[in-house]
Order: structure tokens, then C-alpha cells, then sequence
């Protein structure tokens, strides 16, 4: 998920040491069980979210105006799968299976790409933009109380590599070029923040460890007012990249 720029108030930026499981490697944190299915749940959902952009972003390259963008989102495409490598890669060296890893997440990935289907190359480029940085503000939350190996990774591969600059770049010279295009794409991004959240919500609902580890039990100090606040930051940084590419929130 490259497109994602880190949020100024994510949890990555608190200065204060970590506790808990957050102070601890993988070899120490992975004895409780509860915590290591957590953990396989959530690299299988960030494996399987990486591969499908891959897909989404190679398909959505047909759609590019010009051979510059259609290098550029092959570009992004290719990241991506480096991203999917090196989870599958983790996964393996943990003792797990990727594909069973990422079968539990196959249906509301699917699901949400099915239902924001780009219609052409403006609102493919607002749902990398847009779309994948409101998952990548979800799994930086939860990343904040994983244990230091794993957090090392997950951090690693949600790591922007440039590519939101030329999104917003794409975008906001399409809406000087003709004003009528922002109220569109502002609609656009709204209904893909309600379909994100509908999906991260699921997810995490449909999935023990995973529930567990949002409001407590297996990670230190998240409780269920700290997931309120959790989707309150991501709502905040979905204004700020909206305002970004100068749309209306």
C-alpha cells in the first residue's frame, strides 16, 4: 500500500517508550498463542490487500491517458507485489501458509473492489490515493501495539514511496483543467471512506484475534473508547489527503 503519506498524529510518532507486547520481539511475544493468531491474521490480510492492488493498479493502467502515467502506475503495481513478497516471505519463516494466511480476507477484499470499480483513470487514481492510504492509517494503528519484529515489518511495507505526490499532482491539475471534475471525485472519495471503514470494521469483527487485540486482552492498552479514537484519526487524515488533492471532505 504505497500511496499511503503517515498521518500527523498516528501512533508511530508518540515519543514514549513502548510497553507491554510493543516492547517486545517476536520470539518473546509469539509464546501466547492468541497474540501469534493475531499476528497471522493480520499479515494474511495485509498480504492478500497488497496482492490485490497489485491486480487493481495493473488493470487500471489501461486506463492512462498517456504512456508517462501508464509507466508510473506500473511502477506502483510493481511495489506493491514487492510488498506482497516480502509478507509471504515473513509468513513462511513463521512456520505459516500464505494462501491459507490470506484466504480469510479473499471475500471482503473482493467485495470492496467489486463495489469501487473505477468508471476511468481520475477515480483510479483517487482510490490509490485515497482508498488504500484509509487502510494503511488502519494497519499503522494497530502496528503501534504488534511487537517489534513484526511492527518493523509491517511499517516497512506501508512505507510511501513517492507515488501520493503524483496522484495528487494527476488529480488536482485535472480540476484546474475543468472545476466541474472535484464535485464529482468528491463524491467519489466520500463513498470510498464509508466502504473502507465498512470493510476494516468487518474484518476485524469477523476474526477473534484480531477483535481481541483492538480491545484488549492480547495488546496493551486498546481498549474499545481507544477504537473510537482509532477511526476518529483515520477520519481526520482522510480530510487532510482530501484537502490535499483539493477536494471537499
Amino acid at each position: 500500500m504505497t500511496t499511503s503519506d503517515k498521518p500527523d498524529n498516528a501512533p508511530g510518532d508518540a515519543s514514549a517508550a513502548p510497553t507491554g507486547v510493543a516492547a517486545r520481539d517476536w520470539a518473546a511475544a509469539s509464546t501466547d498463542p492468541q497474540y501469534r493468531a493475531a499476528v497471522v491474521d493480520l499479515l494474511g490480510a495485509l498480504a492478500y490487500g497488497e496482492l490485490a492492488a497489485f491486480e487493481r493498479l495493473a488493470e487500471d493502467a489501461k486506463l492512462a491517458p498517456t504512456l508517462e502515467d501508464k509507466a508510473e502506475l506500473a511502477k506502483m503495481a510493481s511495489a506493491e507485489f514487492h510488498h506482497f513478497e516480502r509478507l509471504r516471505d515473513r509468513l513462511a519463516e513463521i512456520g505459516e501458509e500464505s494462501t491459507a494466511a490470506m484466504e480469510p480476507f479473499v471475500a471482503a477484499y473482493d467485495a470492496f473492489h467489486k463495489q469501487t470499480a473505477p468508471s476511468d483513470w481520475l477515480e483510479g487514481l483517487v482510490k490509490a490515493y485515497v482508498g488504500d492510504s484509509i487502510a494503511s492509517d488502519f494497519y499503522r494503528e494497530v502496528a503501534a501495539r504488534l511487537d517489534s519484529d513484526t511492527r518493523s515489518l509491517v511499517l516497512a511495507v506501508l512505507d510511501d514511496t513517492g507515488h501520493a505526490s503524483f496522484a495528487v499532482e494527476r488529480v488536482r491539475g485535472a480540476i484546474d483543467a475543468d472545476p466541474r471534475v472535484g464535485g464529482r471525485l468528491a463524491l467519489w472519495a466520500r463513498r470510498l471512506m464509508g466502504e473502507a471503514l465498512s470493510q476494516s470494521q468487518r474484518v476485524v469483527a469477523d476474526r477473534d484475534a484480531l477483535s481481541t487485540m483492538l480491545v484488549g486482552g492480547v495488546a496493551d492498552g486498546f481498549d474499545l473508547a481507544e477504537v473510537g479514537r482509532m477511526f476518529s484519526r483515520i477520519t481526520e487524515a482522510h480530510t487532510k489527503r482530501m484537502a490535499a488533492l483539493g477536494l471537499a471532505a
